[in-house]
């Protein structure tokens, strides 16, 4: 009688243990677990740790909670000044909800990706391709939201959307080539013609105060023949100027009138 009471004893203690092995589940730190029990979603979700279910009757699903990074297929459109771009994203969203996750929709991150690809789409649509090319994080904000608003009823929560790169026809790169090059030369020719015309009034008033003061031109010349002469040259050709010859008659005191000046042989 004792050796049957040990037997059923021990049956209970082996059922028991197998029960608890079969209805014991880990949940990991990033997690949540959401339990459904005969079909019915049980209560709200269950946190990290050790947790319990009803063997056979309970089934527990893990919602991963970290963000996920989720590439965007490069989608072709036609911007609003009729320019065809081929514009790819990436989207960082993460679960908040875990049970909305798996009941208010079949595949999050399908539904996600699809809303992603519309959305982008109506975004180069709506938008220039300067904007496109040097607004984005104006665009980035626009598609967050437009992303946003459904996948909120989904339990899922949009960190941020980046546009990633914006392809354009080679056409159009070549027609960007030429406008910037044309861009940079006229840049450059403005620029020449402001020293130009700093230089021309330099020269004029250099001009100015030589007039007044002949002493200067003479000064002038003879720099400009050391400076010359500096080259080695064997032949020295310097024009002689009539104002010249005047101020060394007018220093000698004498000589014809202002108007009658010699003319050189």
């Amino acid at each position: 009688m004792l050796q049957i009471l040990l037997i059923v004893i021990a049956a209970a203690i082996g059922a028991g243990l197998l029960y608890v092995v079969s209805a014991a589940r880990i949940v990991k730190q990033y997690e949540r677990g959401v339990v459904f029990r005969l079909g019915r979603l049980a209560g709200g979700a269950r946190p990290p740790g050790l947790t319990l279910v009803v063997p056979f009757m309970d089934r527990l699903h893990k919602v991963n909670l970290q963000i996920v990074t989720l590439p965007v297929p490069a989608q072709e459109g036609i911007t609003r000044d009729n320019v065809t771009v081929r514009v790819d994203a990436v989207v960082y969203f993460r679960v908040v909800d875990a049970a909305s996750a798996l009941v208010k929709v079949e595949d999050y991150r399908f539904a996600v990706s699809q809303m992603a690809q519309t959305s982008l789409r109506s975004i180069i649509g709506k938008s220039d391709l300067d904007d496109l090319l040097s607004n984005r994080e104006k665009l980035n904000e626009g598609l967050e939201l437009m992303i946003d608003s459904p996948a909120v009823g989904w339990g899922v929560q949009i960190d941020r959307v980046e546009i990633k790169d914006v392809s354009l026809p080679d056409t159009m790169k070549r027609s960007m080539a030429r406008q910037a090059e044309a861009d940079r030369e006229r840049r450059a020719r403005i620029i020449n013609a402001d020293a130009e015309l700093q230089a021309s009034k330099k020269l004029a008033g250099a001009a100015a105060e030589m007039s007044q003061q002949p002493a200067a031109l003479q000064l002038r010349l003879l720099q400009t023949m050391v400076a010359v002469a500096a080259e080695k040259n064997s032949t020295l050709v310097l024009p002689f100027p009539v104002e010249l010859l005047r101020f060394l008659e007018r220093a000698q005191g004498g000589g014809p009138a202002k108007g009658n000046a010699p003319r050189p042989e």
